[in-house]
C-alpha cells in the first residue's frame, strides 16, 4: 500500500469531501439540529499562513455563538501533517482544549482476514433495536469508564440507517464487546468505531473477532480501504492484522456556547 497515495485519498475524499467549505478555507462537518455535533475536518493553510489559521479559528468560534452552532459540541480535528506547525498551540490559545491522541490507521479490505474467531461461548450480534443499542452503551461505559450518553443518543437515532452497521459480543446474555462500522457514499473508506472489550474479557481475540467480521462486512458493500482513529491499545493490534499508520490525530474541543 503506497502510503502517500492512500493519505492523499483520505484527504480528498474523507476530509475535503466531508462537509461544508467555509470562506475561511476550512470545511466543516454538521450534524442534525443543535444541540448536535460538529467539527472542522479539514483545513489547507500552508506552513506559513498562521495568521490565516487565526482567523479561521475565530470564525468557529462566531459560528458556535450563532443561532446555527449555538449549544452544539464542536471539535477541530487536526492532523499531524496539517499545517502551520503550531496550529495546536493557536487552537489552545484561543479556548480549545486537546484530547488524547489517537493514530488514524488504514487498511486494504482485501488485504484483511473476514472470518471471525471467537472464544467459545461468544457470539455476535447485530444491533436493530434499542436493546442492543443500550448493550453497546453499558459495554462502552464498562470499559472506556465514561458516559456513553452522546454514543447512546447517536446510535439510537441511526437504528436502521444503511450507513451504519452495529455489533454487539455476548457472552451468554452479557454484552462484553460492542463495536461500529460507518458507511461513506461516494468514497472507497469505511470506518471502525469502538471495539471497547470489558477488561476481564481482554486478551480472547474478540476485537480482532469484530475488525474481521466487519471487514466481511465492508467487502461485501464495495469498499476499499478501512480506517481507524486507533488507541494506543488497539493500535498493535491492527498492525498485527495489516493496518498502516497515516498520521496522529488530536481532537481539540471547545465548550460550547449554552
Amino acid at each position: 500500500m503506497d502510503i502517500g497515495q492512500v493519505r492523499e485519498t483520505f484527504d480528498t475524499q474523507m476530509r475535503r469531501g466531508a462537509g461544508e467549505l467555509t470562506p475561511e478555507g476550512v470545511v466543516r462537518l454538521v450534524e442534525g439540529e443543535p444541540p448536535g455535533w460538529a467539527a472542522v475536518v479539514w483545513s489547507g493553510f500552508t506552513q506559513d499562513e498562521g495568521e490565516r489559521a487565526d482567523r479561521a479559528i475565530a470564525a468557529q468560534r462566531d459560528w458556535l455563538a450563532s443561532p446555527e452552532g449555538k449549544g452544539r459540541e464542536f471539535e477541530w480535528k487536526l492532523y499531524s501533517y496539517d499545517g502551520p506547525a503550531d496550529l495546536g498551540e493557536r487552537l489552545v490559545a484561543a479556548g480549545f482544549t486537546a484530547e488524547p491522541p489517537e493514530t488514524l490507521m488504514v487498511a486494504e479490505v482485501a488485504a484483511l482476514p473476514k472470518e471471525p474467531r471467537l472464544p467459545e461461548g461468544v457470539r455476535l450480534e447485530t444491533v436493530t433495536d434499542a436493546a442492543g443499542v443500550e448493550r453497546v452503551a453499558s459495554v462502552h461505559e464498562q470499559a472506556f469508564g465514561r458516559s456513553a450518553d452522546r454514543l447512546r443518543k447517536g446510535l439510537l437515532a441511526h437504528l436502521g440507517d444503511p450507513g451504519m452497521r452495529i455489533t454487539v459480543a455476548m457472552a451468554g446474555d452479557r454484552p462484553v464487546c460492542g463495536a461500529r462500522m460507518e458507511f461513506h457514499p461516494g468514497t472507497e473508506f469505511a470506518s471502525l468505531w469502538g471495539g471497547g472489550t470489558l477488561e476481564e474479557w481482554r486478551g480472547r481475540g474478540i476485537y480482532r473477532a469484530l475488525v474481521a467480521h466487519r471487514a466481511g462486512v465492508a467487502a461485501a458493500r464495495g469498499c476499499r480501504y478501512l480506517q481507524v482513529d486507533a488507541s494506543d491499545q488497539s493500535r498493535p493490534i491492527l498492525e498485527r492484522l495489516g493496518f498502516a499508520a497515516l498520521a496522529v490525530t488530536t481532537p481539540y474541543v471547545l465548550p460550547s456556547e449554552r
